[in-house]
């Protein structure tokens, strides 16, 4: 049988013994310490003399940070396979994708049925093990969004609940010796696992045939199954090197609980396995590789070469049919569906993750954490570049309160470490943001009023253009780009780092009204006009939406005013809670990082493409106030939300950043569920604003930048396109083509 070449890899077999509950724990510590890839423990939950497998299991997971854990082999008719499946995952995120699960289909049959577990004839077990692993399989695929309906007559779920997915993809084998056991394996697991001592040579040549020609079958590789074999310690290093070379074996797993027979055997043994098979294989051309499932290989998208992924990058890489793939598919507020993520670890990578995307036909997208409202960070068969680990946040001068942040860092996590220096950084309104999308798009936050926009505080950025090079843009190197970056930086590049000069910030007044919006135009225009009378510490959003049946429609105002008295706090607040009739208020004085910290730092799972549309106000207008109250009232739109800007943001000048809208006082955003409905009732507000603000619009059409851009602003904003993106690689995210594009194309 030849060899499969798969990598070499060894393991322990542990007693679970409940004699000495630490003595188990200390010899998978052990094994870790020598160097062992794997440590393993039999379940036999009906046995008094050993530990629960699964409880020792976990405690092994906390007690250990490299070895990998698993059962050898679960008895599952004692557990449940659905249940099994979830505490796989929750066992493998917790240890930071360490847990393996081998299954078993049962053995002792009386005390399985003492224990109140049904005894099964061989055959019925084989049955049973069959949908216990399609159970599993079901709960794992967290891509598959529908409810979960598998199994049979011993083990099924009707309508369960998939995911989430583990941290890295579990392998699956199987305690097998018998020809239906070994057909299931070749055609639903990930390995075979026998044991030496009771199989003959025989049984490892029919064994392997009979996995191979059921997985050749099923439209598998064979080499997809990795051979395991558990063998007594005194097995030496000539024999395994005829079971890895001769029967395909390529993990062992010494049995026995003897610390000494431990030591000898990862420090004689497996040295001397590793240096043979490694000649032997040089010898014959053997190619060492790990064999990517058939059925993660049908999962790829076309026009992605997947072959040629830098070898760089290749293992932080996700593609349909990973483990991972569910949690990078999607943005926080939409499905996608890419057909290759790349998360580049530093800007080298982001270099070649660049260099590759360009020769592949695909859509590209670019995420930094993925909250992207408006922008393209996925995509349905293209590339996304994902600078997620780009996540710096470094002081780099104290007296200057200049600050370094990679795009991948998030906005609360920011707030959280520059609190600890009193300072802030305004951004946007929601702690999940990352640096990278609205550091090059603007940033009105919740101090934009007194502060600015997050753009004005950026001194230096470094972005890799569309040929690759890594430039560092500030005012005076490279200055037109400086420029471009500050508010169409999706256009020219993908900003590795910035560097920001913050404010000192201490506490301030955070204030969360609700007020009867019955009177939708009166209030908003009240609304509108007390900010503008405020002095520039305070900074109020209003957010609106459609009343629910039976009660009036309620406005919900969010408020921060810069200071730490709880006087100048009432006297800003004062003329807010007057717009209206005030349903409900709290005000506190609290940290910024505290407002900041109201996101969770999970992976996005959106759905769906919800619709944006963006303008920006100088003024609420009686005719503007009324335009909104007939917007809600159609029905279309499910969220409506003003921010207050002006102040701060207007003492610079239209021209000096790409961000041109400084005379507006308003950002306003809707979202709606069926774009061209939106886009209807939106023509009714279109012609108050003076502008538009990107980040918060999802209308692609060539018009919106023109609504962004004053003509001397995109006029510009072309000719570094041509000098910096000549062949318009980036092009899905609110393109600026070289040229001009009338509106019919």
């Amino acid at each position: 049988m030849p060899d499969y070449g798969l990598p070499l890899q060894f393991g322990t077999f542990v007693t679970p013994s409940n004699a000495d509950p630490e003595v188990p724990v200390a010899l998978a510590q052990l094994s870790e310490q020598l160097g062992y890839d794997l440590v393993t423990f039999q379940d036999h939950p009906y046995q008094s003399a050993f530990l629960d497998t699964w409880t020792l299991m976990t405690w092994v997971a906390a007690r250990t940070e490299r070895i990998h854990i698993a059962p050898n082999v679960l008895n599952v008719p004692l557990r449940p396979p659905a249940v099994t499946a979830r505490a796989a995952v929750s066992l493998d995120l917790l240890s930071g994708g360490r847990f393996d699960l081998g299954l078993g289909a049962g053995g002792f049959w009386d005390a399985i049925e003492a224990m109140g577990g049904d005894k099964l004839t061989p055959g019925q077990a084989v049955d049973a093990l069959s949908q216990a692993i399609d159970v599993i399989h079901g709960i794992w695929d967290a891509d598959d969004r529908s409810p979960l309906h598998a199994g049979g007559e011993y083990h099924h779920v009707d309508g369960a609940k998939r995911g989430p997915a583990g941290a890295h993809d579990i392998p699956l084998w199987i305690g097998a010796r018998k020809t239906r056991m070994l057909r299931l394996t070749g055609q639903k697991a990930d390995g075979w696992l026998p044991s030496l001592p009771w199989l003959t040579q025989e049984d490892m040549v029919t064994g392997n045939a009979t996995i191979d020609e059921t997985a050749a079958s099923a439209g598998r590789d064979p080499r997809e199954i990795r051979r395991l074999l558990n063998l007594g310690a005194d097995v030496g290093a000539d024999r395994i090197v005829e079971l890895a070379l001769e029967h395909g074996f390529a993990t062992f797993i010494v049995m026995g609980d003897d610390p000494s027979v431990m030591q000898r055997f990862a420090e004689e043994i497996i040295p001397d396995v590793r240096e043979q098979v490694e000649r032997a294989r040089a010898s014959t051309g053997t190619a060492t590789a790990s064999v990517r499932p058939a059925a993660a290989l049908a999962k790829r998208r076309e026009g992605i070469d997947y072959d040629e992924i830098p070898e760089s990058l290749r293992a932080r890489a996700v593609e349909p049919g990973d483990s991972g793939y569910s949690r990078v598919r999607s943005t926080y507020m939409r499905g996608g569906a890419p057909g290759l993520v790349l998360r580049p670890a530093d800007a080298a990578q982001v270099t070649e993750a660049l260099a590759f995307a360009r020769r592949q036909p695909v859509a590209l997208g670019v995420r930094s954490a993925g909250h992207g409202i408006s922008g393209r960070s996925t995509n349905d068969g293209g590339i996304v570049i994902d600078v997620g680990a780009l996540n710096e946040i470094t002081v780099l001068d104290e007296s200057a309160r200049l600050v370094r942040l990679g795009p991948g860092a998030r906005w609360m996590e920011v707030a959280a470490e520059l609190a600890k220096h009193g300072w802030a950084l305004s951004s946007g309104d929601y702690g999940g943001v990352g640096v990278g999308g609205l550091a090059t798009a603007g940033g009105i936050g919740y101090l934009v009023r007194e502060h600015g926009l997050t753009i004005d505080h950026l001194r230096a950025v470094e972005v890799v253009v569309a040929d690759g090079t890594l430039i560092r843009a500030t005012a005076t190197d490279n200055p037109d780009l400086f420029w471009a970056m500050r508010g169409a930086g999706a256009n020219f590049g993908i900003a590795t780092a910035f560097e920001f000069e913050v404010d000192e910030v201490g506490d301030v007044g955070w204030a969360q009204l609700a007020f009867d919006a019955t009177d939708t135009a009166g209030l908003l225009e009240r609304w509108g006009a007390a900010v503008e009378a405020s002095p520039r510490d305070l900074t109020s959003f209003i957010i609106l939406g459609p009343a629910r049946r039976g009660q009036p429609p309620i406005a919900q105002v969010l408020t921060v005013v810069d200071s730490d008295d709880a006087d100048t706090i009432i006297e800003r607040l004062n003329p807010i809670a007057a717009i209206g009739p005030m349903v409900q208020q709290e005000v506190q004085i609290k940290p910024y990082a505290a407002i900041m910290a109201n996101a969770d730092s999970g992976p996005h799972s959106g759905q769906g493409e919800p619709s944006f549309r963006s303008g920006l106000l100088d003024h609420i207008t009686p005719e503007f106030a009324e335009a909104t109250a007939r917007l809600l009232a159609s029905g279309e739109v499910f969220f409506y939300q003003i921010r207050s800007a002006g102040g701060a943001v207007s003492d610079v000048a239209a021209d000096a950043t790409a961000y041109a809208g400084r005379s507006a006082n308003f950002s306003v955003a809707a979202v709606g569920s069926h774009p061209d409905r939106l886009n209807q009732v939106w023509e009714d507000l279109s012609g108050h604003f003076s502008g538009l603000y990107l980040s918060f619009d999802t209308d692609q059409r060539p018009e919106r930048l023109t609504d962004a851009f004053p003509p001397a602003t995109l006029s510009r904003l072309r000719e570094l396109k041509r000098r910096y993106d000549p062949e318009h690689v980036f092009r899905d995210n609110f393109p600026i083509s070289p040229v001009a594009i009338s509106p019919e194309g």
